[in-house]
């Protein structure tokens, strides 16, 4: 059966001469394996086309009999190195990227996925976008999406509403819990054993504005660049508890190294 989609390229590696088996996460079918004969050489016209992070369309040969499907034709949407490569952009991307491939399933469409997946790479490649800020709405609306949303307006363990509380009480503080997700007031989380980190409350607020953003752009979210680290190693470490995704893939590594010279 011959059918088209739009793809997000997860990974790529070399098939004998001249051929490619590319991971991707498309919109119709979820994640899936497909060959491209020939992508390595320079004359093909697919050439360049399945790289990492790159958005495209494709017209594949499709057998629900076989793991790998072979595709046929494609054309760029678009990608990373458009207008210019950046090294801070790559670093966000594979970070993604890696992200989905090992935590979604193959052959499971999911198409609020996709949407979320592509949508965010097509504004991380545009000019003067805060790399980090959309990378922490990503992990806030990715692990939302897949079942993990937490708790941001009722405290997750006494059920109370927060803000309420924090004005009456003149919190300055919150617990952020691991697990289960969500923010809690102090009181409510002394005796709970949950795995939990204390935050400060306008970290708090920062959450609920980001879950609040359908998409981020530019400088659209006023925050200090200090208070977004904190959320993005908070959202992290949730995702690594809830998807046992810890460890980087050797792409992102080396940019990693690259950005810290």
């Amino acid at each position: 059966m011959i059918v088209k989609t739009r793809a997000v390229i997860l990974r790529e590696i070399k098939y004998r001469d001249q051929s490619k088996i590319c991971s991707l996460y498309t919109r119709d079918f979820g994640k899936m394996s497909v060959i491209i004969k020939g992508a390595r050489n320079p004359k093909n016209k697919l050439s360049g086309l399945f790289s990492p992070g790159n958005v495209v369309d494709i017209v594949l040969y499709k057998k629900n009999i076989r793991d790998i499907q072979l595709v046929s034709d494609g054309n760029l949407v678009f990608s990373p190195m458009v207008p210019a490569p950046d090294l801070e952009r790559f670093a966000i991307l594979y970070r993604i990227i890696d992200l989905v491939r090992h935590t979604t399933e193959g052959n499971e469409k999911n198409l609020s996925l996709f949407t979320l997946l592509a949508g965010t790479l097509e504004e991380l490649y545009h000019d003067n976008i805060n790399c980090q800020q959309l990378y922490t709405w990503f992990l806030l609306r990715f692990v939302s999406l897949l079942g993990f949303q937490p708790s941001l307006r009722f405290c997750v363990i006494s059920g109370k509403e927060l803000m309420p509380a924090v004005e009456s009480m003149k919190l300055t503080e919150l617990y952020f819990v691991l697990n289960p997700g969500g923010l809690a007031l102090p009181d409510a989380s002394g005796e709970s054993s949950a795995t939990k980190q204390l935050i400060p409350v306008r970290l708090a607020m920062l959450l609920r504005t980001l879950a609040s953003t359908r998409l981020p752009s530019g400088n659209s979210i006023n925050a200090d660049p200090a208070d977004i680290e904190m959320l993005w190693n908070l959202l992290q470490d949730y995702c690594s508890l809830h998807f046992g995704h810890t460890k980087p893939g050797k792409n992102l590594s080396i940019i990693s190294q690259i950005l810290l010279k």
